[in-house]
């Protein structure tokens, strides 16, 4: 499905009915990095509403020359939850650079708000020197990475923390799709103008509703560090660093994710009874 959002037709997918969850890529994936890890938790639930939407410029939502920059992307999400559920009381869910999107929303959409989970969240206001850990491959498989396309290695390897098959199937359904989709010239200039033009963690006042924060201890892209520090934000907050996990900690640890989700949705639940 597509909603007009200004100029930018975004092309979204939803699942269920109930209260709304809205749920947000990466930077270069799309919609299935998302449906990927969270719809297997859905599949036993009702009384949920699952909204996946492509970022202009990702998956099937062209990047058009009126976005430029992250401030254009954030008000291209608002509109679209403004389209979508307008005065509804949703969720949120973002992944990398769709949790800082998120973290925008958190501060447009205060009261709106019933629940955030940030899985791998970009954190770029306060970011120092040595926050990112260097890249480390756990379980190093060669042998498994000789038997994958020259150009499939070359995306999966240098990522993977653990060079699995069961790692590599879901990179391959999951993430490297939305790779392939990707409009890399779009995508440079919004790289280049990435972070906010204002202060997104500095909100109104601590945010209550339950939260979970999921990061990676080798996550070399984000890293955990910035996320810890806006953990007094969200007094409500689990916040989860796992070893032998990366960027994409949903699949390296997918049994922990699993049940901190799940845990979270459950507080959700007890919060808005």
């Amino acid at each position: 499905m597509e909603c007009l959002v200004y100029d930018t037709p975004i092309y979204y997918e939803e699942y269920g009915q109930g209260t709304p969850v809205i749920l947000i890529h990466g930077f270069t994936p799309d919609h299935r990095l998302m449906t990927g890890c969270m719809e297997p938790l859905f599949a036993q639930k009702t009384g949920w509403r699952r909204i996946y939407l492509d970022l202009p410029g990702m998956g099937h939502t062209p990047g058009k020359a009126s976005v430029n920059s992250s401030d254009d992307m954030l008000d291209l999400v608002l509109g679209f939850i403004d389209a979508l559920i307008p005065g509804q009381r949703f969720l949120l869910v973002g992944e990398s650079y769709g949790g800082y999107l998120s973290q925008g929303v958190v501060l447009r959409k205060f009261e709106q708000l019933a629940g955030l989970a940030l899985i791998c969240p970009a954190v770029v206001e306060g970011h120092v020197p040595g926050d990112l850990p260097s890249h480390t491959t756990i379980v190093s498989n060669p042998e498994f990475l000789a038997t994958l396309a020259p150009a499939d290695a070359e995306e999966f390897g240098p990522m993977a923390v653990v060079q699995d098959e069961y790692n590599w199937q879901r990179f391959r359904d999951e993430i490297l799709p939305g790779l392939r989709l990707a409009d890399r010239e779009f995508l440079q200039k919004i790289r280049q103008r990435y972070r906010f033009s204002f202060e997104v963690n500095q909100l109104p006042q601590p945010f209550t509703k339950p939260t979970v924060i999921f990061t990676g201890r080798q996550d070399a892209s984000v890293g955990y560090r910035g996320a810890w520090r806006i953990l007094d934000n969200y007094p409500r907050g689990t916040f989860a660093v796992l070893d032998r996990a990366g960027h994409n900690a949903q699949i390296e640890q997918s049994q922990l994710f699993n049940a901190l989700v799940n845990e979270w949705l459950e507080r959700v639940q007890e919060a808005t009874r």
